[in-house]
């Protein structure tokens, strides 16, 4: 099999032995090309050549889950094609690798490998489903382009959360948990919006969902990882299905400490609750508006400020090998 591997160099748990013993081990039984990123964007410009000019039936990259982000990105250039495009496979090698973990891959970049082998050979796959989000007509922000998230996106407070890690991060800080449980602190302290949300959720058919805080969208579970710990904002989103949302009114301190409990308490059949919290489940189309310009990420990269975002629900958009 043609196989491209995508690596990124600057990938949080990977040293350049580590990966050049795995691209050595891929090699073994894959005709392999190796390309290593250089700048922001360039997996996504190496996997959307491979799609384009049919040099690849897999992509695999080899980094974190904003490395996986910019090869979907790049297969998915010109739409969602499952059956030409080729199929995508990752090496985890970021500090969290969400998206990796919720294929069910080994957190171990070493383990990770084998288990790819593996799957290869017994041709092992599923098609997923992905999330769009995009600028919505007529607003200040219709001519943002769409792109493609894998497991999650977010408008508000945990956008805010990680616009602060990676500000740390262009310090020389080190992406660990501890650096996130620090910025989730001086994220709140700082939040204008805890008692009066901003964000209005839209959808056809349905009444709008006014006056949130905090808007995260799920198009998987967990939603992310503590350590080793999951966490389920939304513990029905799954790859066979629409986009879940998890929606909070309040984050007052009462509010922050029951659903933070609730959050790292969290299982397949229990997210957060109460009556402040909103929960949405299977949705293909909806918007996010919000009367002041707010934070928004997609799989965990920071994206500016925005007043306004669409966002759709693909099913079967690409193959994954598992």
């Amino acid at each position: 099999m043609r196989a491209l591997l995508v690596v990124n160099p600057a990938a949080t748990t990977t040293s350049a032995r580590t990966r050049d013993v795995l691209a050595h081990a891929l090699a073994s039984d894959l005709k392999l090309e190796v390309a290593t990123t250089q700048y922001r964007g360039h997996a996504r410009d190496l996997a959307r050549q491979a799609a384009q000019g049919g040099t690849a039936e897999l992509v695999i990259a080899l980094g974190g889950d904003g490395t996986v982000n910019e090869v979907v990105n790049g297969l998915l250039h010109d739409g969602p094609d499952p059956e030409r495009l080729p199929r995508l496979a990752v090496v985890p090698g970021g500090s969290t690798n969400v998206f990796a973990r919720a294929l069910g891959m080994p957190n171990d970049v070493v383990e990770a490998t084998g288990h790819l082998l593996d799957a290869l050979e017994a041709g092992s796959e599923r098609t997923i489903g992905l999330g769009i989000a995009g600028g919505v007509p007529g607003t200040d922000d219709a001519e943002i382009p769409d792109r493609w998230f894998t497991f999650t996106a977010g408008l508000g407070f945990d956008a805010g959360v990680i616009g602060r890690v990676e500000q740390q991060r262009e310090r020389g800080k080190r992406s660990t948990h501890p650096l996130y449980v620090r910025q989730v602190l001086r994220q709140f302290l700082n939040e204008p919006h805890r008692r009066n949300g901003t964000i209005t959720l839209r959808r056809e058919d349905a009444e709008p969902v006014t006056e949130l805080s905090l808007s995260i969208v799920c198009n998987t579970a967990p939603w992310s990882y503590l350590g080793n710990k999951p966490l389920y904002a939304a513990p029905e989103a799954s790859f066979d299905t629409g986009l879940d949302v998890l929606g909070l009114r309040r984050l007052t301190p009462l509010a922050v400490s029951r659903y933070g409990t609730q959050l790292l308490t969290s299982s397949p059949e229990r997210g957060p609750r109460g009556k402040h919290a909103v929960t949405l489940h299977d949705l293909t189309r909806f918007t996010l508006h919000s009367q002041a310009p707010l934070p928004f990420q997609m799989d965990g990269d920071h994206l500016g400020l925005r007043t306004s975002v669409s966002f759709t629900g693909v099913r079967r958009a690409l193959r994954v090998i598992v």
